[in-house]
């Protein structure tokens, strides 16, 4: 002990403090224990005599805190510490960490007990509402809470489910947040094991940085891995969801890498970690470009990794604003990973009439500008459908884009994108379909 300082003024420090302190001999029997420890261990002057794991209510959550009182004083190692839960005997039970240290020219053994129930409470709580590695920046990271941002090299991921906007109209709110729960929980598990970081929700999308707060070499790589299980297991969202008589869901990711800002953003009274830059909105763009069930990365993030790829096909668009064009990929597998959804050869409905009756269908076409659409219609025709009701084949004059989006008047809003442009017609997938589908549908076979 400090010999500057004598035995009151060292009474007095441990009295007043707010941590638990015991002095115990090497046999285990308490020499000294401050109010803290009394507060917390329920330990009186009547137990000075007695081992401090002899006062210890031995109830099974106490074991581990008992058995470290045991080791630290047989191996009389320079200090022990762990985290051990307590149950008081009021029954409550608490949370603490413990250092023992062995004074040896003393024989003697500091214990020194902190009470973190409440801040594992509220870093518990902090984690629910956002995501585990921010929690873990913010409250063990020196500064971790202060404001401020620094360029960092990571890998965005967007994701998005089709149609859900138009869906979410129809149901109930209730049903509505439970369908989304469901659906975020098994995600977030997936993007929590491949180290991403949930920046937010967007509705009913997801923003996740890889490579921030905590750096990560490989951040492309573990997007994408993750992009590709996040689709699998829709596959559980959508059982779960058919076991509950709920609507089954499709979900689109697109990846971007490179350079953004990342850091605690706001005031001094509300501050959220972000992360932004032009890398940010081009992961949203490349998003845009997906289906259900797709998964799209940019040149940028392919050229971060370097593992097999299995590429079903690129595409190149000019994002606004910029003069090189951008070239994206569609990923059927990365590695030995492989995308359970794979959209297949399209099966087409075969007619045996000819073309030009039952089989072909007069419709009027809209065009989207982000998701408001353009009040001008443009006549056109569905000539085919495919097996699964999923793809049709458009003819029109008006002249369509690839992955562009439009909307198809059939006595309700079919919205659709244009998958494919080929000489005759246009290959489009159904994005969002109305209630009248399934009879349009009929009809149309």
């Amino acid at each position: 002990m400090n010999q500057n300082l004598n035995q009151n003024q060292l009474s007095y420090i441990f009295k007043n403090m707010d941590d638990a302190v015991c002095i115990t001999g090497k046999t285990g029997i308490i020499y000294y224990l401050n109010d803290a420890a009394n507060r917390l261990l329920g330990l009186d002057d009547e137990n000075s005599t007695n081992k401090i794991w002899e006062v210890i209510p031995y109830v099974e959550k106490n074991d581990d805190l008992i058995q470290l009182f045991i080791n630290a004083i047989k191996a009389k190692e320079r200090t022990l510490q762990d985290l051990v839960e307590y149950e008081k005997n009021d029954g409550s039970v608490c949370k603490l960490r413990v250092s023992i240290t062995f004074l040896e020219e003393e024989s003697l053994f500091v214990i020194v007990i902190n009470n973190i129930t409440e801040f594992m409470r509220v870093s518990s709580a902090f984690k629910r509402y956002t995501s585990s590695s921010i929690a873990d920046y913010v409250l063990n990271t020196p500064g971790g809470e202060m404001r401020g941002g620094s360029k960092r090299d990571v890998s965005i991921l967007m994701s998005d489910l089709r149609g859900f906007t138009a869906l979410s109209t129809k149901l109930d709110p209730e049903v509505m947040i439970t369908i989304l729960n469901n659906y975020f929980e098994n995600m977030v598990g997936v993007i929590e094991r491949y180290g991403g970081t949930v920046i937010e929700f967007l509705g009913d999308g997801i923003f996740v940085v890889f490579g921030a707060p905590k750096d990560d070499k490989e951040h492309a790589l573990h997007a994408l891995k993750c992009a590709i299980e996040m689709q699998n297991k829709m596959e559980d969202v959508n059982r779960w969801n058919e076991d509950n008589g709920y609507p089954m869901l499709e979900m689109g990711i697109g990846i971007n890498s490179g350079d953004v800002i990342v850091g605690n953003i706001g005031s001094e009274n509300k501050m959220k970690y972000g992360c932004m830059g032009e890398n940010v909105n081009l992961a949203g763009r490349v998003e845009s470009f997906t289906i259900g069930g797709q998964v799209i990365i940019s040149e940028r993030t392919k050229e971060h990794i370097n593992v097999y790829l299995q590429i079903a096909g690129k595409q190149s668009f000019l994002p606004k604003g910029a003069k090189e064009e951008m070239v994206i990929y569609e990923i059927q597998s990365v590695d030995e990973l492989k995308l359970n959804n794979s959209v297949n050869e399209i099966k087409w409905i075969q007619h045996t009439g000819s073309t030009s009756d039952k089989n072909e269908t007069q419709v009027s076409i809209y065009e989207l500008e982000g998701k408001q659409v353009i009040e001008v219609k443009y006549p056109a025709l569905v000539t085919a459908l495919s097996v699964d009701e999923r793809y049709a084949k458009l003819v029109t004059e008006k002249h369509l884009e690839k992955s562009q989006n439009i909307m198809i008047d059939i006595s309700g809003d079919l919205y659709a994108k244009v998958m494919d442009v080929n000489e005759d017609f246009y290959t489009v997938c159904f994005t969002s379909k109305p209630d009248s589908f399934s009879d349009w549908a009929e009809n149309f076979k």
